[in-house]
């Protein structure tokens, strides 16, 4: 009996051993939910030690105060040790801080509890560019990618207590010139740089993962920023992290919804776990939906299938709501909540159809199946120091796209992808978004590693970007292709290299356009249209051509042509064209003093960056073919305004009233990174030129244009309603002073969606032998008795016009929120331009045509008190502008 009980307990402790060397799923380590600490404060920075340029700036060798996210531009300026590099001369005094190295550094306190947690990772969501850092003095990480998110364990490098972060940041131009000198060649398409920094035609941009504009463009000065742009943060975690979600739409349609909640899991060791979606719907219904799954150790793709009926689409601003659910998404295991994210969403279905016709092939961007005429602005960023824009000011950029009536910009490659805020705004606004990938017109170098940073960049940007229903296409590029194909830097290039290796930088720009980025998009955002590049045919054809894809119309401006030649160009889809001007006389104080009011101060040329600071005897020209010399220089700045917003006007016209030939024309551009003459129409302060007025005229929904060509005078109206719309028409010819000399009138049922010729009326029925000089003809569309929209025409150039005085009078009053300022004029007012110097004032309208007898009331919006604005209001309009 002993000794069989020994046997048993003999067994026993064998099965123990044996069971204890099996593999199952343990109960792991009881588990705390993940944690994220910012590190934003602390932080200090210094020119680098053993920089050239140290010894020279003494001021900057000792420790200052950092922003983060900031640059160092950015922070020298704040702290009084860097003139401010956009008033007068002083970007050329500025350029030494690209040129020098710079250093970061900061301490953040760990305790031994967090010491204990499984994983600690560093994560850097933007470092610009060239990056080396420590921890603790060790090696860490090296960057040269500002466009990516860097994550690295730093779990076995921490200590209890003080640790110790620090960033040495290369200048990007030194840490290339060694690159450079050891080329046989150099890619085409960057900007020159105005201050000798590198030798003309070997620019380092071209490749470098970093933001075009910043070595300078043809609106924007040359600040080659440097810093940690973007927040840094530790993430604190045990055995799971939840490593990216995204709900997926599979399918929608009028009944049901089909989403696919994809999760990305990382787990030390196997484990069970949970797997929750919470969607609420736009009226605050929710439904969840939970699943168990088993993890195992390393990666997990898992899904949930999400069921919407009767979805509530996202309808981009004009065509409906845009409607948004949200999707809460979480990992709990063993009750522990081990990662959350939480997204909004639009439900939508967005595709360009390219179906041949009468014109070519079509370029028709279809939201939720129906095809819409996009109306908008290329967007440059915000400024040359990204992250001293404010969400405030965003926002009111942004705002101002909406007020004009646009319903789409294009976020432009040479600059960088805006944070999640602008993302948002543009989804809860209806906003529809072409989003470029970051390449700005040079030719990118065609090796394997280049090539693979991008793919990473790409995967990085689309995996954050995609759940915005406002990105309804993605853009490889801009001009890439076009130069390749046409300019005479790459024809040039092409001839000194020679046949195999033109073709190799060939392939290489497929390889990248045509393949890694639309491979990223299908892979991460499978619902949203790829499109190469900006122009393209898709690799279909030439790039840039009327019949196929998308145009970029330069031969206005850049080729000297007159602005009626607009009329003879219709594209199927113009992403580019424009016209520039001088910002407001009150921005221009900003950065000029009394001494620098001429075209050729060297002030004004230095804000003017087209042609190496030729721009404004172009700007001059263009004024001079239609308006005359310009008296005085406030002259010129008004013109140059009144200049671009009839060119653009024009062309925008043309383009609308051309539909379904054209669907879409998006001009260049919306907005300034500095104060400068450009070809903006809000400056950098937000404030409105002519043309911004003039868009949200020629934009609105329902529209009346008069376009003359070749002595004929073409009446069309155009309508972006969804639904028929019964209208009236009613056309004027008058003289000057205001006698009536005929007129037609006429109901009409404006088609949805729809362009229509109303009539074409010679300049001999209009006239009957009235002098050109001194008529005009003015039509306006009515519905219900109210006048929707007007439009003028003229028989001559404005500077052949028999103008007199109009002795415009006004009044100004006070309203419940805000003034009123009544309006009129003995004869035609040409361009009145309502001027309210640096106050703060919104106008309901401005830049526009007072007939002779006519009243026009406008609302005025400002927080000035009454006596402020009678002081800084004035009024003229065309007459007395030019000699």
């Amino acid at each position: 009996m002993v000794a069989g009980m020994d046997g048993l307990i003999a067994f026993c402790l064998w099965l123990i051993m044996a069971l204890s060397l099996v593999s199952v799923p343990a109960r792991a380590e009881i588990l705390k939910g993940p944690e994220t600490r910012t590190l934003a404060e602390g932080w200090r920075f210094r020119i680098a030690e053993g920089d050239p340029n140290r010894a020279a700036h003494p001021e900057v060798a000792n420790w200052m105060t950092a922003t983060v996210p900031g640059t160092v531009q950015s922070d020298l300026i704040a702290s009084g040790k860097l003139k401010d590099p956009y008033v007068g001369l002083n970007e050329a005094a500025a350029q030494w801080v690209g040129l020098s190295d710079w250093e970061y550094e900061t301490s953040f306190l760990l305790d031994e509890a967090t010491l204990k947690r499984g994983h600690i990772d560093l994560v850097f969501d933007g470092l610009d560019t060239f990056a080396e850092v420590t921890l603790n003095g060790k090696a860490l990480l090296s960057t040269d990618n500002m466009f990516r998110t860097w994550r690295v364990p730093v779990k076995d490098m921490v200590v209890n207590g003080a640790n110790r972060l620090h960033i040495r940041f290369a200048s990007p131009i030194n840490k290339m010139w060694p690159f450079m000198q050891g080329l046989s060649y150099y890619q085409p398409g960057a900007y020159d740089s105005a201050f000798g920094d590198e030798p003309l035609g070997q620019n380092s941009s071209a490749y470098v993962r970093k933001a075009g504009y910043q070595y300078g463009w043809d609106w924007g000065p040359r600040i080659v920023t440097l810093g940690p742009w973007r927040p840094v943060r530790l993430d604190i975690y045990d055995g799971v992290r939840l490593s990216d979600f995204y709900a997926q739409q599979q399918h929608l349609d009028d009944q049901v919804a089909a989403l696919e909640a994809r999760f990305e899991i990382v787990a030390d060791a196997a484990r069970n776990a949970t797997l929750e979606v919470t969607v609420t719907d736009p009226d605050g219904k929710t439904q969840t939906q939970t699943q168990n799954f088993p993890l195992y150790a390393g990666s997990n793709s898992l899904s949930l299938p999400v069921r919407i009926d009767h979805p509530k689409r996202w309808w981009p601003v004009g065509y409906g709501r845009p409607d948004r659910y949200t999707v809460r998404a979480r990992v709990l295991s063993d009750g522990v909540v081990m990662g959350e994210r939480v997204q909004r969403i639009g439900l939508r279905t967005s595709e360009i159809r390219r179906q041949k016709d009468e014109w070519g092939r079509s370029f028709d961007i279809l939201i939720n199946g129906v095809p819409i005429y996009m109306k908008g602005a290329n967007m440059i960023p915000l400024d040359m120091m990204p992250p001293r824009v404010s969400d405030a000011y965003r926002d009111r950029i942004l705002k101002t796209a909406i007020d004009a009536n646009m319903n789409m910009l294009r976020l432009w490659g040479g600059g960088h992808y805006f944070d999640e805020g602008l993302y948002d705004w543009a989804d809860a606004h209806g906003l529809m978004l072409w989003q470029d990938f970051m390449f700005g017109g040079s030719i990118p170098p065609y090796d394997e590693a280049y090539r693979e940073n991008v793919r990473q960049e790409a995967y990085d940007q689309v995996r954050r970007l995609r759940h915005h229903p406002s990105i309804v296409i993605w853009g490889g590029n801009n001009e890439v292709q076009v130069n390749w194909d046409n300019w005479s830097d790459s024809q040039a290039l092409k001839d000194k290299v020679g046949r195999k290796e033109a073709e190799r930088i060939h392939t290489g720009l497929v390889r990248l356009f045509d393949q890694v980025l639309r491979g990223a998009v299908d892979k991460y955002s499978p619902g949203v249209p790829y499109w190469p590049g900006s122009p393209t045919a898709n690799y279909d054809g030439p790039s840039n051509g009327d019949r196929d894809g998308n145009v970029h119309y330069w031969t206005v401006w850049g080729g000297k042509q007159p602005v009626e030649t607009y009329l003879t160009v219709t594209p199927r889809f113009m992403s580019e064209y424009g016209l520039q001007s001088f910002p407001v006389m009150a921005t221009i104080k900003t950065f000029a003093g009394p001494k620098d009011m001429a075209i050729d101060a060297p002030v004004m040329i230095a804000h003017q960056k087209f042609d190496k600071g030729r721009g404004n005897q172009r700007l001059l020209m263009y004024i001079n073919n239609n308006y005359g010399q310009p008296k005085r220089f406030e002259d010129f700045v008004y013109l140059s305004q009144v200049m671009q917003a009839e060119g653009i006007e024009l062309a925008a016209r043309h383009l609308r009233a051309s539909r379904p030939q054209n669907m879409g024309g998006l001009y260049w551009q919306l907005n300034d990174v500095w104060p400068v003459a450009s070809w903006s129409s809000v400056d950098y302060y937000g404030r409105w030129k002519a043309l911004h007025y003039s868009a949200r005229r020629f934009y609105a929904p329902v529209s009346v244009s008069l376009l003359r060509r070749d002595g004929v005078t073409e009446l069309s109206v155009v309508s972006d309603r969804q639904s028929e719309a019964r209208l009236h028409w009613r056309l004027k010819v008058m003289t000057l002073d205001g006698k009536l000399l005929s007129q037609w009138t006429q109901d009409l049922n404006a088609a949805p969606l729809s362009a229509q010729v109303v009539t074409r009326l010679s300049d001999a029925d209009l006239l009957k032998g009235a002098d050109p000089k001194s008529t005009l003809v003015s039509v306006e569309l009515l519905e219900n008795d109210r006048v929707i929209s007007r439009h003028q025409s003229y028989f001559v150039a404005s500077k052949a016009l028999a103008l007199s005085d109009p002795k415009i009078r006004s009044r100004l009053t006070r309203t419940a929120d805000g003034y009123r300022l009544t309006l009129s004029a003995r004869t035609l007012a040409r361009q009145v331009w309502v001027d309210t110097d640096a106050l703060e004032v919104s106008l309901s309208d401005n830049a526009f045509d007072l007939l002779p007898g006519e009243t026009v009331t406008l609302d005025l919006k400002t927080s000035a008190s009454e006596a402020q604005l009678r002081r800084a209001l004035t009024i003229r309009s065309l007459y007395g502008a030019a000699q």
